[in-house]
């Protein structure tokens, strides 16, 4: 699966990776309900590490359908709320 992190690019990972990935996204999503910034910036940084750690990077040219799209490290938390959908940034597919 094809993964954009705004700003920085694209990742392939494996369909595996996405349970991990949507726990990430629920803890996001407790930390913007909350309206901790502190709970809310550990949950994003958490969630795009695992991202860039896990992914492949694609080369710049490369232009893939992204099936995700996920905020830049210093996006703010209306902007992600914004971006949220019924099913956060990650819906589970399965």
């Amino acid at each position: 699966m094809i993964v954009r992190i705004m700003g920085e690019g694209q990742l392939d990972l494996s369909d595996a990776d996405l349970d991990l990935l949507n726990q990430f996204d629920r803890t996001l999503e407790e930390a913007i309900e909350s309206g901790s910034e502190e709970t809310f910036r550990k949950a994003l940084h958490d969630l795009l590490e695992r991202v860039r750690q896990d992914g492949k990077p694609l080369p710049p040219e490369s232009l893939e359908p992204s099936e995700f799209i996920l905020p830049p490290a210093d996006a703010s938390m209306d902007e992600v709320r914004d971006m949220l959908g019924d099913e956060g940034l990650i819906p589970d597919l399965t």
